[in-house]
Parts: structure tokens; C-alpha cells; sequence
């Protein structure tokens, strides 16, 4: 830019600012002339040299530097407070819980839905009625009792479908300020999954009912023998053998429930421990056939052991392994009698989990039966069960074993065709 242009630009700046001051000044130089005029209308010429003597006087003093500077400034135009919702860090925060959450305004609308509660709900809409999704009328009267009297509240609320789920279901306002110094209200209504606390009681109070008719059976029978050896079978030696015989056999019933229970107990107690032995799988398998031969002779039924050439190593505890494919193995003959054949099959391919399979041609378990069977005293025939002698408590015994193993347990059924029990490691 060339100097001409320089100034140029500079002369109409400086106009410019001589316009502002005289359109500052325009209420005293009107004033003076007004008085002027009346002035010399009057006759009176000295009094209008006065008044235009004060003007100029008055234009020299407001253009003076010292009142600029004494002069308070203008207080600047305050904007008017803007409201801005404390929502977005209200969520943000809530985002991360893994507790289903809902924020809702006070005519009981969605406002936001975090991730937990988008997965056990489904997606809501945002700004719909809460009632559009979620049609509870204990939850519904809950929350209008909360919006109307601003205290909080709480039930138990269950569902069934898509699966059976038991929530304790919270409302609570919450007051968070906002950008403009003001107070907005909102109510948080969150869902805390107490499902499996209630399936583990359920567990519980099965388990003491399951195993105090387990052994009030076999005690009732003892009494009653008991008591017949004492009174009418007193002098009869044969009754008294048979009922001695059926005595026997009661509480070795009872022993092996005991026993059953105090594995159950100690597995428990180690099961976060993992083994640190290594077990060749291979000789264990012909150890646990060999002693369940007497029972498979007795039951007519023959167990083929199907293992590769070579050693077949996994971590484990032998005794425990061995009770596992013992359980398995003495289940197999027992409830797949009718198949006359067990197979025992070890698989170790290249890249492969080790596994041992073991099959049954027996009848087969109903579908509805094979996700429970790793239950305590859980038993598809109860009577079937009983008659086999068997306690109810194999399996979780077994589930247990392999949990430690950090292996898993397979079961593949077919009515007619058989069963399949896989441990993979």
C-alpha cells in the first residue's frame, strides 16, 4: 500500500471520529444557540456573546482529556442469562454404569436411556412417555407417586419374557443446577439385576429341602426296622437277616450322600485354585474301566476304551479325574443299560482340545432335562435314580471338578439313539 493511501485512509478516520464527538456535542451547541436566539430576539446582544461563550466553554471541557478519564464509563449491556440443560453432563456420567438407567422430566418422559438399560429394554424414544415402553402398573404408580410428591420409592419388579429376570426398581429426583443459576429438576429411575442373588437362594433353600428328604428317608426306614427287630421280629432270626440286609443298605446309602456332600464342600472351597500336576489320561482311563468292570458284568453291559497310541497329558488332579470319568463312566452303564455298550472315546488331534467322550446307547434324556442335569439332587427319573442307588449328586460333583480344571462339560442327547457326555480340556 502506497503512503497516499495511507493517509487518505487516515484523514477519513479522523472525520470520522470528529462526527462521533459532534453528534456527542449536538445537546450543548443546540442549547447554546437556542439561548442566542432568544437573546438577540430581545434585544439583548451581550447576554447571546454569554450564552455562546458558555457553549464554546462547555464543548472545550467535554473534549477535555482529564474529564474523559474522570468520567465513569457506561456500564456494558448485560446479556440475558441463557438456560442451558445440566443433561448432557447428567448423561455422560450415567453412560458408564452397568445398571440400566433412565432420567426422566417431570411429565414422566424419557430423557435418556443409557447403554445397560437400552439392552435389557430394548431402544426408547426419546421424549416418549415411559409408559410407552415399560407397562408396569407398580412402576408406572411409582413413578407418578414420585413426580407428584418428590420422595423417592422403590419395588420388586419381575419379568418373564424373554427371560426370567427380578429387578429392584429405584426412583429418586435429582436437582442439578444449570448454566443460568437456576435449579432443574429430574428423576433418575434405575434397575438393579438381582436375578441371580434370587436364583442362588432358590439354589439354596432347594439344596437344604433336597438334602434333609435325602436323609430323613433312610433314617425313617432304619427307625422303623429298627423298632421291628426290637418288638415283633424279636425271636425271628430270618426277619431280622433281611431286615439287617435292608438296614445295610440304607446307610450306605446315607454315607454316600455324606461323602457326596463333603467332596461337594471341599471342591468348592478350591475351586479358584487351578492344578499344577500333569496327568497322562491315557492309563487313568484303563484304571477307572478295569474298576468298574464287576458293576458292567453285573449290569451285562461292555465298556470299549477307544485311546490313541502315545501319552495323552493335560493339568489335573488324578484322584479328581478319576472320579470324574468314574461318575460318568458308572452313570453310563447304569442309565444306558438297555444299550449294552459304553464307548469311551480320548481324542487328541493336532490343534485340537483334548477330549474324552463318553456314549451310552440307552434311551436318552429329554431335551427340557439336559441344561439342569448339573444341578444338586436334580434327577430326570427320581425313581429310576433311587433305584440305581445313586445320590443326585454326581454331576455336580463333576461340574465342579471340571470347573477347577478349566474344562467343560458336554452333553448331547437323542431320545432313542443314546447319550454323549464330552469333557474338553
Amino acid at each position: 500500500m502506497r503512503r497516499g493511501e495511507i493517509r487518505l485512509e487516515e484523514k477519513e478516520q479522523f472525520w470520522k471520529r470528529l462526527a462521533s464527538r459532534l453528534g456527542q456535542e449536538r445537546p450543548v451547541l443546540l442549547a447554546a444557540a437556542v439561548i442566542a436566539f432568544v437573546a438577540i430576539a430581545a434585544g439583548m446582544d451581550k447576554w447571546a456573546v454569554f450564552a455562546l461563550w458558555v457553549a464554546m466553554a462547555l464543548v472545550a471541557l467535554a473534549r477535555s482529556p482529564l474529564l474523559v478519564e474522570i468520567k465513569p464509563a457506561a456500564p456494558a449491556e448485560e446479556e440475558a442469562p441463557t438456560h442451558q440443560s445440566a443433561l448432557p453432563q447428567v448423561s455422560a456420567v450415567l453412560g458408564a454404569l452397568d445398571v440400566a438407567v433412565l432420567v426422566l422430566g417431570r411429565d414422566a418422559s424419557v430423557l435418556f436411556q443409557n447403554r445397560a438399560a437400552e439392552k435389557a429394554f430394548g431402544a426408547m424414544t426419546i421424549g416418549a412417555h415411559i409408559s410407552a415402553r415399560l407397562r408396569s402398573p407398580g412402576i408406572l404408580d411409582m413413578v407418578r407417586e414420585t413426580i407428584a410428591t418428590n420422595a423417592p420409592n422403590q419395588i420388586e419388579h419381575s419379568e418373564r419374557l424373554p427371560s426370567e429376570r427380578v429387578y429392584i426398581v429405584r426412583i429418586a429426583p435429582i436437582e442439578v443446577p444449570d448454566a443460568g443459576a437456576s435449579v432443574e429438576k429430574l428423576f433418575l429411575l434405575s434397575f438393579r439385576d438381582i436375578s441371580e442373588v434370587r436364583r442362588i437362594d432358590r439354589m439354596r433353600s432347594d439344596f437344604v429341602a433336597n438334602a434333609s428328604h435325602e436323609l430323613r428317608t433312610p433314617l425313617a426306614s432304619l427307625r422303623g426296622f429298627i423298632e421291628t427287630i426290637q418288638g415283633p421280629a424279636r425271636n425271628d432270626p430270618k426277619a431280622q437277616e433281611r431286615f439287617l440286609g435292608i438296614m445295610l443298605d440304607q446307610t450306605t446309602r446315607m454315607s454316600r450322600l455324606v461323602d457326596d456332600l463333603l467332596s461337594l464342600s471341599r471342591l468348592e472351597l478350591k475351586s479358584h485354585i487351578a492344578p499344577d500336576e500333569t496327568v497322562d489320561l491315557v492309563p487313568l482311563l484303563g484304571h477307572v474301566r478295569d474298576s468298574l468292570l464287576p458293576l458292567a458284568n453285573d449290569l451285562d453291559v461292555a465298556i470299549n476304551l477307544h485311546v490313541p497310541e502315545g501319552t495323552v497329558e493335560v493339568a489335573g488332579d488324578r484322584d479328581e479325574l478319576v472320579q470324574v470319568f468314574e461318575n460318568l463312566m458308572e452313570n453310563a452303564c447304569k442309565y444306558g443299560q438297555e444299550g449294552k455298550v459304553v464307548d469311551v472315546w480320548l481324542r487328541n488331534g493336532p490343534g485340537q482340545p483334548v477330549e474324552v467322550t463318553v456314549s451310552d446307547k440307552g434311551p436318552g434324556i429329554p431335551a427340557e432335562h439336559v441344561p439342569r442335569l448339573t444341578e444338586r439332587f436334580y434327577r430326570v427319573s427320581v425313581e429310576d435314580s433311587r433305584s440305581k442307588k445313586g445320590t443326585g449328586l454326581g454331576l455336580a460333583i463333576v461340574k465342579h471338578i471340571l470347573t477347577r480344571h478349566r474344562a467343560r462339560l458336554i452333553v448331547k442327547s437323542e431320545i432313542g439313539k443314546g447319550t454323549d457326555f464330552t469333557v474338553r480340556f
